[in-house]
């Protein structure tokens, strides 16, 4: 015995592990002989596929840009004695939003104005002058005609008549030096009053108005500042009401739009970047004139009346442009669909509570619900929470959602 065991330790090991499994499943054998346990109910949140009408949408990404931008620019220079508004208030056009020194400007129209009274009155003096020289060279006419005929008939001699016409002649050229000064002066007053309406021109931009109705941004400069023409903008003044959305889409929907368009209005809604609970709705616009070759998409612009102001200049919104409904559409909630190797697909819940993996073609996507274009029918009960733990085949106990998201996005959970 101790030979054999030297000479074959190999055979003597698997002997004996062969008898150790034999023992064992001797002893075992009564026990597992019988029906494996059952499967235990995996608890999940369900929800039905329900056939209604479903709206035709296309959704980007905006950026709100305001109706019309004003920079406040000023056009004469002084020191700034006045800022009638608080920076980000509301002002509406005419109001009053700065006072700069008026003083200087109200001496250089008070001498425009006394410029103009003195080419006035100079005026008046040239058209006295000028009737007496037009009564004088009446008057010398007549006697140089009178010598005239007095000299023909030898009654005066000839050089008395030469002297009464030479006199009528001077007072001719007197009566053309009056009508000359009196165009030289109205001219210099024409000059004067082109300088007195600069003069009171520059004395309303004294006083800054507001062009347009809209919000206020940073104020660039304070009252006491001495400020230049044409410095930079004091202010820039955003109108918010109404406003514009911007936006761009693929340049296939360009066709749908256009005829969506010349047929009437356009609806578009828009949604702030975290407040889904806020809408603002406008319509569209303008579609831009070409399409963006780089990127194969084309901008458009929609208006909203935003009277509450929700819309802000350079923030970027949710758009939706609402086009047409679609009726008799199954949808479920987004959360039911899941993604695989072999693309999309959804559990659905069967009378005995198990699962079925249902391969679906989707559409397009509804507030928080997809549209299945293939492969369910209304009333189905899909799976919407803890699909990670199902198999095909599981069995299912279905429970309510354990989170407020999922209540909302199933509208509260189904039960079957």
């Amino acid at each position: 015995m101790p030979r054999l065991f030297t000479k074959y330790p190999f055979f003597i090991f698997v002997s004996l592990a062969v008898t150790a499994s034999i023992a064992g499943c001797s002893t075992a054998g009564p026990a597992t002989a019988g029906a494996q346990a059952p499967q235990q109910a995996t608890p999940v949140v369900v929800a039905h596929a329900n056939s209604k009408s479903v709206p035709l949408q296309i959704q980007a990404v905006g950026n709100v840009e305001a109706y019309s931008s004003i920079t406040v620019i000023p056009q004469v220079g002084g020191e700034l004695k006045e800022v009638a508004f608080q920076e980000g208030s509301i002002v509406r056009k005419g109001d009053k939003l700065f006072v700069i020194d008026p003083r200087p400007f109200e001496s250089q129209v008070a001498q425009a104005e006394a410029n103009i009274a003195k080419d006035n009155a100079q005026v008046q003096a040239l058209q006295a002058n000028l009737s007496r020289d037009l009564a004088q060279q009446n008057y010398a006419r007549a006697q140089a005609q009178r010598y005239v005929e007095l000299s023909e008939k030898g009654v005066v001699p000839k050089d008395a008549t030469e002297q009464m016409s030479t006199q009528a002649a001077a007072l001719q050229e007197a009566v053309r030096a009056d009508q000359a000064g009196i165009e030289s002066i109205k001219a210099t007053m024409a000059a004067d009053q082109t300088a007195l309406d600069r003069a009171r021109l520059q004395l309303e931009y004294c006083t800054i108005h507001s062009p347009i109705d809209g919000r206020t941004g940073h104020l660039t400069v304070k009252a006491g500042n001495v400020i230049r023409a044409n410095d930079p903008g004091l202010v820039t003044i955003n109108q918010v009401s109404p406003t514009y959305v911007t936006f761009t889409v693929p340049e296939a929907t360009l066709p749908v739009l256009r005829r969506y368009m010349s047929q009437g209005r356009v609806g578009v809604a828009a949604h702030p970047e975290g407040d889904d609970a806020v809408v603002e709705t406008g319509s569209l616009s303008f579609i831009e004139n070409s399409v963006d070759a780089a990127t194969g998409t084309i901008r458009l612009r929609a208006t909203f009346d935003n009277k509450n102001g929700v819309l802000w200049p350079g923030q970027f919104v949710r758009v939706e442009i609402r086009l047409a409904a679609r009726s008799e559409a199954i949808v479920v909630p987004t959360a039911a669909v899941q993604t695989g190797q072999n693309g999309q697909f959804v559990f659905v819940v069967k009378q005995d509570m198990s699962v079925e993996v249902r391969p679906v073609t989707t559409g397009r996507t509804v507030d928080r619900d997809t549209v299945i274009e293939k492969g369910l029918s209304d009333g189905e009960t899909v799976v919407t929470e803890g699909q990670v733990r199902l198999n095909p085949k599981s069995r299912v106990q279905v429970r309510e959602s354990s989170t407020w998201l999922g209540r909302v996005l199933n509208g509260g959970a189904a039960r079957i």
